[in-house]
């Protein structure tokens, strides 16, 4: 199964958006990659840790972690990419019965909404990779994995999700077409 990262306009939309906003998005193409990448990762880990403990007999306890450390960077590294792609789950029962402007409005609130939410989020996980780095914070299990690692994919997914749910609200992207 293969992804298209590209934008839902394609390479054509690219040349009318200005530099920032290309840069954006080819920035969270590649987290979405990256994060792709995470969850192949956390497959391949998962399959070793079950074939060394039952075939070998070889138990291990890093592997949880590392599992959880990368399907938590590949869901926030993700996340800017899926909203641009408006694959975020969304209420649809509202849709049929809400009239076509009151549905828009509806989808521009939810935006300004998330955003409002998303701002918050991404506040504190910068807050908690910054003091997770100052304080050299690593997790409680034998492993002692380094928590920098996980709050620094939240924060940096997060403020991701942020500057493109901002590009939607300041285009009133929700307000214009319906996908």
């Amino acid at each position: 199964m293969s992804h298209d990262f590209s934008s839902p306009g394609g390479d054509d939309a690219l040349p009318k958006k200005g530099l920032v906003l290309r840069g954006l998005q080819a920035f969270n193409q590649v987290a979405a990659f990256l994060g792709s990448l995470a969850i192949g990762l956390a497959a391949c880990v998962l399959t070793w840790e079950a074939t060394a403990r039952y075939l070998f007999k070889i138990p291990s306890d890093w592997q949880d972690e590392v599992t959880i450390f990368l399907l938590v960077g590949a869901t926030f590294l993700s996340a800017g990419w899926v909203q641009v792609q408006r694959g975020h789950v969304g209420i649809q029962a509202l849709s049929a019965v809400l009239s076509p402007q009151a549905d828009l409005v509806r989808r521009y609130m939810s935006d300004v909404l998330s955003l409002l939410f998303c701002v918050f989020f991404a506040w504190k996980s910068w807050s908690l990779l910054m003091e997770a780095i100052e304080d050299h914070q690593i997790s409680g299990s034998a492993f002692g994995a380094p928590l920098w690692i996980p709050y620094g994919s939240m924060a940096v997914g997060t403020s991701l999700l942020v500057l493109v749910l901002l590009e939607q609200v300041l285009t009133r992207d929700a307000l214009q077409t319906k996908k």
